[in-house]
């Protein structure tokens, strides 16, 4: 499913020389919910980047061949036949540019269109295909043609294309298809075959695993990436974080936060995180209801609904206003009622981010909504956390915010103070 993210992990790999840019997904649900690539917190039109607007930076005259895909539009239409008639009339299509055209239309979701480009130039540029273009290839047979097909393709390719990357999108694919069996077989053909995996093939498993619910499958992953010395990143925290919350192990959440603080690779934006999450455990204290998997695709368990908080709150480590508004936007479209939690949780990122006006919206709704009521002792075990996380302006903010909606907190740090 389809983080992603604003995927940060996929981030990583798109830099890599030769890359095609496209991010295979980082996701912390695979198949739908906030973190999927297909449903990345109610995705809306202006979140989708506009065929035109993508096209832009062709010819002026609008006939240099990327206008000329983008212009075919409906997915019946040839992209082939459309390279074939540019190839026919002298023209050149060098593989960088047609490695550019795949990218651009994957982010358009154009994706048969895209596949078509990727095969063209595979038929023409052979020579010049890197370990990337096979992870592109494999990555869009899944989503036209789905996992099964992806897997043909790869078990086709000669051994030295069998690359990290090639290997690294066939297990994305089995991922997005919850095809639990298959990963394990293939990260264990990856393990013998003795390729230096990263972090990504970790966090593509651990994905997998709180998807299907198997949170204990998890922590032994996180294990091994540990005995293998590969570097954690700050998404394979946030999957590990959200596996022990959905598993209420308020033990192991913190353990995992005081891990986060030792690492030597851990940077500004991660320290935010931490301090959130803290503070989010503290007011909330992980109570939630419920443990039933996912029943259909437009139903949300609660194992997958705490997951949409702790995106909200890796969102608002990084600062990332936007996308905060989104998943709530998506939180309340679910069939999941709202729970104190989720609320709290959103506030807080408002909070955090300084944005007192937003959070102020959100407590409005809180007390509008009649399931559940309005918890104010929630409110001061916020207030509490704040302050006990040494966020004495931003509490304040919150005492005073809370003071305009005719709620007096009574928490003990406010008589303290």
């Amino acid at each position: 499913m389809a983080a992603v993210l604003p995927r940060a992990a996929a981030a990583a790999r798109a830099k890599r020389p030769g890359g095609s840019g496209i991010p295979l997904r980082r996701s912390v649900l695979a198949g739908h919910g906030p973190f999927s690539s297909e449903a990345t917190a109610t995705p809306a039109p202006a979140a989708a980047v506009d065929d035109r607007a993508v096209a832009a930076g062709g010819g002026e005259d609008g006939d240099d061949l990327r206008s000329r895909i983008f212009r075919l539009g409906l997915a019946k239409r040839s992209a082939t036949a459309a390279l074939d008639k540019w190839s026919g009339e002298g023209r050149t299509a060098p593989a960088a540019e047609l490695r550019r055209i795949a990218r651009d239309l994957s982010r358009v979701r154009r994706y048969k269109h895209a596949l078509e480009v990727a095969d063209w130039m595979k038929t023409h540029h052979e020579s010049d295909l890197s370990e990337s273009d096979y992870g592109m290839r494999i990555d869009l047979i899944t989503r036209v043609f789905g996992a099964n097909a992806a897997e043909d393709f790869f078990e086709k390719l000669p051994p030295e294309a069998k690359s990290l990357e090639a290997y690294t999108a066939l297990l994305h694919s089995y991922a997005r298809s919850k095809m639990t069996d298959k990963a394990e077989r293939l990260f264990g053909r990856m393990k013998d075959a003795n390729l230096s995996m990263d972090v990504l093939v970790y966090n593509e498993m651990m994905t997998l695993y709180i998807s299907v619910g198997e949170l204990d499958k998890v922590h032994v992953i996180a294990e091994e990436l540990r005995r293998q010395n590969v570097s954690p990143d700050l998404f394979t925290y946030n999957l590990r974080v959200s596996a022990a919350a959905a598993s209420m192990d308020l033990v192991g959440f913190k353990g995992i936060l005081d891990e986060m603080s030792k690492d030597p690779n851990s940077k500004e934006g991660w320290t935010l995180y931490r301090k959130l999450a803290a503070v989010y455990v503290d007011a909330s204290q992980l109570v939630g209801s419920g443990n039933s998997l996912v029943e259909a695709e437009a139903k949300i368990s609660q194992r997958e609904w705490i997951t949409y908080d702790f995106l909200v709150l890796l969102h608002a480590g990084l600062g990332n206003l936007e996308r905060i508004k989104d998943i709530w936007k998506s939180m309340l479209m679910t069939s999941q009622r709202m729970t104190s939690r989720n609320y709290i949780c959103v506030i807080t990122s408002y909070l955090l981010c300084e944005r007192v006006k937003d959070a102020g919206e959100i407590v409005d709704q809180w007390q509008r909504s009649k399931a559940p009521e309005f918890d104010i002792s929630a409110c001061n075990r916020l207030l509490d956390a704040l302050l006990s996380a040494g966020l004495a302006d931003t509490a304040e903010s919150f005492r005073e915010l809370m003071l305009q909606k005719s709620c007096i907190l009574t928490s003990r740090a406010t008589v303290a103070e």
